[in-house]
């Protein structure tokens, strides 16, 4: 009988490994997703595509009382109207900068309570946080978002589940502009977002450095005309992801 135990015992633990091998590829298989270079081709839904004359203009990881408010005049100047994705925990600092980006006519979105990569987190305490996102936001701005973008662009199975759950569509970008680090520059963000800018697409910028460098956000925000001027001069429509197209851009529920 000894001699049967050893050969099974080996079996079933190869097969419990395998097994879990297996759940954790699907848990992660998502992540994939936040590579720019295969996104397009893995998962074109989450690119944010739209109509071909429109750029969705989108913010992450604010509002932000020391940025944000920079960025609302320079949109306002330019006539310009946004989506910014919310962090649950910047916006009960200053709900009343929440209220005042709806009020300006900008669209709210999800990016989560806390800023933490999911890939790290089990699924409910992923749900848990979107959920509490989602709820502080509705309650502070008196809106209910239609989007969600994970933390630093990282998806699981499980943040596809929670979302689906909670009625939010996930929804990446096409291009970003790389404004989070130290070295960043307005030339840079210019450069950057322009190198894969297409009509239809959607544009990743930062309102905050809540989540990067110290001052970061400045480089963000001294691209922000000049990304304006060139997409006018492309003949590109700029707006929230509302007016991207009449449907919402991602995964079907």
């Amino acid at each position: 009988m000894s001699s049967l135990i050893s050969p099974v015992t080996r079996a079933l633990t190869i097969s419990g490994a395998l097994a879990a091998g297996s759940l954790a590829v699907a848990h992660a298989a998502p992540a994939l997703s936040a590579l720019n270079a295969v996104r397009p081709w893995l998962t074109p839904e989450l690119c944010g595509y739209g109509d071909p004359d429109h750029i969705a203009l989108t913010f992450d990881d604010g509002p932000d009382p020391a940025s944000t408010p920079f960025f609302l005049r320079e949109l306002d100047r330019a006539g310009v109207r946004a989506t910014f994705f919310l962090l649950g925990r910047m916006l009960v600092r200053d709900p009343g900068l929440g209220r005042e980006l709806v009020a300006a006519g900008h669209e709210i979105a999800v990016h989560g309570y806390e800023h933490r990569c999911l890939l790290l987190r089990t699924p409910g305490a992923v749900r848990d946080d979107i959920a509490r996102a989602l709820d502080t936001i509705s309650d502070l701005t008196g809106t209910q978002p239609t989007w969600y973008r994970p933390p630093y662009g990282v998806l699981t199975a499980g943040t596809l589940a929670a979302a689906r759950e909670l009625e939010l569509t996930p929804v990446l970008w096409s291009t970003w502009g790389r404004d989070w680090t130290a070295a960043a520059t307005p030339d840079s963000v210019h450069r950057t977002v322009t190198r894969r800018l297409a009509g239809g697409g959607t544009v990743l910028l930062h309102d905050t450095d809540c989540t990067a460098a110290p001052g970061s956000w400045r480089s963000a925000f001294g691209a922000l005309p000049r990304l304006i001027d060139t997409c006018r001069a492309r003949g590109l429509r700029l707006g929230p992801l509302r007016e991207h197209r009449t449907s919402p851009v991602g995964l079907a529920r």
